[in-house]
Parts: C-alpha cells; structure tokens; sequence
C-alpha cells in the first residue's frame, strides 16, 4: 500500500472535478459508500441531517457512490448527483462512483479497510446473518459487507472506527462517536 494516511489520495468529485482529501485536514470526516435504489438509501436524509448539524464544528460527510450489492447504484455520476440532491437536498460533499469491494476496488478503500478491518454494530452480527440469509456472504472479514458502511475519520487524518451499514447516522453510537472526533 502506497499510500500511508488519508490524506495522500486524490479522487473526483461527482462532477468531475479533482477533489485531494488533504483539503479536509483538520476536519472529523464521516466516509459513506452509498447507493441510490437500496433499503438503506433512505440513509441519506440522516447523512444531510447529521452533516447539517455538525459541519460548523469542522464535520464533513464524504458520499462514495458504489454499485457492489445488488447492483444498486446502476446510475451515472450526473444521475446519481441529480436523484441526491432532488430527493434528499444533499448538500455534503459527493465524488464520483467507485469500486469499493473485490477486483478493482479503490486504493482509498485498499487503505480505509486494510487500517480498520472489522466494523462495529450495536446489533452484533444480525445484519449480516440477514444478508445471508438471501445468499449473500462476503468473501473475506474485512470486506465492506454492504452499502452506506461508514469509516470515521479522525481531525488527524486516522481512521478511528467503522461501522456496520445497518447503523445509522443518527444512531446514538454513531453520533456519541462523532461527537468525540470533532472534540
């Protein structure tokens, strides 16, 4: 692996336009792969919420488009940008589709799991014992099980937790963690 903090990657914001994520130094960020026609995008309200709540105390939500499970974001980066902000006001940052498990996946993601292999649920495994329940099995433990797992990221550019994609942004582990990053 290249690159040594979170800092070091280079990515395209959803319109484009290059985006380095040192421009968020100094900042508690919030990393979501996301999907647009999954059970979980209703997650996105509570992601703006979440943002428009903290952003003044230096908070940043990073949207990582991915179509992994399911197929579920089949969209181009201007479909995805349009249904985000016409359904849900998203106003957090957002950057262009990604690969974010298996063959291709993204040296940000490469770094975000190899740093934080397992993530963390109030509710244990239930999650993940429902996803199989449909047939769906990760191939390896530290794989991102689904869309909209989140990675928190430290003001010091570490990576300080990851959470299960069934916990959501206003879940009060979540938001306890949060809290505790912007300090």
């Amino acid at each position: 692996m290249s690159s040594k903090s979170f800092y070091d990657f280079s990515m395209k914001r959803i319109n484009g336009s290059n985006a380095n994520l040192s421009d968020y130094k100094g900042k508690a960020l919030l990393v979501v792969n996301v999907a647009s026609e999954c059970g979980l995008t209703p997650q996105y309200e509570a992601l703006e919420k979440v943002y428009q709540k903290y952003q003044a105390q230096g908070f940043e939500v990073l949207g990582f488009p991915a179509n992994e499970f399911g197929a579920q974001e089949p969209g181009s980066n201007a479909q995805i940008q349009e249904f985000c902000t016409s359904k849900f006001g998203i106003k957090f940052p957002m950057f262009e589709k990604i690969v974010v498990k298996g063959n291709g996946t993204h040296p940000l993601y490469q770094y975000l799991v190899e740093t934080m292999p397992k993530a963390t649920s109030p509710d244990g495994d239930a999650f993940e014992t429902k996803l199989k329940e449909y047939g769906i099995n990760r191939d390896k433990a530290h794989e991102i099980l689904w869309n909209f797992e989140k990675f928190l990221i430290g003001r010091d550019g570490k990576v300080i937790a990851r959470f299960n994609p069934d916990v959501t942004p206003d879940h009060p582990a979540l938001v306890k963690a949060i809290e505790t990053a912007i300090g």
